[in-house]
């Protein structure tokens, strides 16, 4: 995935690592796409020994030189191929580390599972509020696949409350 979006990125003009790193803080792109920050040098640097990326340019600031690299063709052909890789994917999928912690749960105590489940509800309830207002801010400059995306990364969200929800009740029940 950070190939993909590093890749995109530099489609647009030809960054350096940090502009890279600032464009998805900016954009949200950390909190969809699993991007770290310190996986974009990493990944910078193995692409251009791939041939992906190249360095276009130099910038000195201060003591330190930024590279500043650009796509190359090579670079746009696996662009293209990790775009339909990733479209042959699932959307959204069944397997996660949740449900084989759901499965285990049993094992803990009846305080620590609520308490838990509790936390995971609060975070919900925070991604829905940053992903409502990101949607609002980015609304008009979405097209209409993006828009979908969000919609129904939206309607993800509502699905996972509403089951950390239906689990609470569950376990408030079994502790009365």
């Amino acid at each position: 995935m950070t190939n993909l979006i590093l890749l995109a990125l530099l489609k647009q003009k030809p960054m350096h690592g940090y502009e890279i790193q600032q464009m998805i803080l900016e954009n949200g792109l950390d909190q969809w796409t699993n991007v770290l920050s310190g996986s974009i040098y990493y990944a910078l640097n193995k692409m251009e020994k791939e041939g992906l990326v190249e360095t276009v340019a130099e910038e000195r600031t201060g003591a330190r030189l930024r590279k500043i690299y650009g796509i190359t063709t090579m670079g746009e052909q696996t662009y293209e191929e990790l775009i339909l890789q990733s479209l042959k994917q699932p959307p959204f999928d069944v397997q996660s580390n949740f449900m084989v912690g759901i499965s285990l749960i049993e094992k803990m105590d009846d305080e620590k599972q609520l308490e838990v489940l509790e936390q995971n509800l609060e975070q919900l309830q925070q991604k829905k509020i940053h992903w409502e207002q990101g949607y609002v801010l980015k609304q008009q400059y979405l097209d209409e696949h993006a828009a979908l995306a969000f919609k129904t990364s939206l309607h993800i969200i509502d699905t996972n409350i509403s089951f950390i929800e239906q689990l609470i009740l569950l376990y408030e029940k079994k502790a009365k």
